[in-house]
């Protein structure tokens, strides 16, 4: 026998299985994401081991000139404005720079 569409038993199931179904792919796409980005360290801690893999370069002519623009007394603000970098570039060039004194 088919239940009625307004049954409340069927409405209820529907609801729960629903809901299962919904955690379930969230728990899948979950694992997937996590092996994915785990693959992805190893695989870059490889190609550091093999020396193919070096990071991003560098930008020395910016990190001079916003240690020039740190020994002048600018703030970190305009600092930030002048170069489009962020505050912790600034800061990583300021405790290079105090290291280096």
């Amino acid at each position: 026998m088919a239940a009625k569409a307004g049954d409340e038993f069927t409405g209820r199931m529907f609801d729960a299985i629903n809901g299962m179904l919904l955690d379930m792919l969230a728990a899948i796409a979950r694992k997937d994401y996590t092996d994915r980005r785990r693959r992805q360290a190893q695989g870059i801690a490889k190609a550091k081991d093999e020396g193919r893999y070096k990071g991003r370069p560098e930008d020395t002519e910016r990190n001079a000139g916003i240690a020039d623009m740190l020994e002048r007394g600018m703030s970190w603000s305009k600092i930030q404005d002048a170069t489009g970098c962020s505050r912790s570039t600034i800061l990583k060039i300021s405790k290079r720079a105090a290291a280096e004194a």
